[in-house]
């Protein structure tokens, strides 16, 4: 599958995630475009390991230790879904869409928003502590399941 970026280089279904994400951003070419750059940066400020991926068909999602969240795109919209959400404390009251699920939640920016970036840095720095706290439970469980090498 291939798609034409900006510039003269296709952009290909092979390619790493980053490169995507960076071919999305431009394909944008308005405000939706800046504003996911815009949280692709916070997301990297606050956690310098973040890893960036592509999945279903096209959503930018950034993950450590599990999906911290995702940066979809839609016409009137920029939503970051964290895969979470419900389970983190949000003193900063971002989280403004999908509040009835017991388990993500979202924020929903539009045209004009203005980013709360010290809040949005902690939200992602807590999914990422959250995550990496459900690993670290599940750790010692699933070693207990493995044969032991002799």
């Amino acid at each position: 599958m291939k798609k034409k970026g900006s510039g003269s280089k296709e952009v290909t279904a092979g390619d790493s995630p980053s490169r995507l994400i960076d071919a999305r951003i431009k394909e944008l070419n308005d405000w939706r475009g800046e504003t996911l750059a815009r949280i692709r940066t916070l997301i990297r400020q606050a956690d310098p390991e973040v890893v960036e991926e592509w999945k279903w068909r096209g959503v930018p999602v950034w993950s450590h230790g599990g999906i911290i969240c995702t940066g979809e795109t839609y016409k009137n919209v920029v939503k970051m879904t964290f895969a979470k959400g419900a389970s983190l404390e949000d003193p900063s009251g971002l989280f403004n869409s999908s509040l009835e699920g017991n388990t993500r939640r979202a924020i929903d920016l539009h045209e004009g928003d203005r980013i709360d970036e010290r809040a949005l840095k902690a939200l992602i720095r807590a999914a990422v502590a959250l995550n990496m706290s459900v690993r670290a439970a599940a750790g010692p469980a699933r070693s207990r399941n493995r044969p032991q090498s002799a």
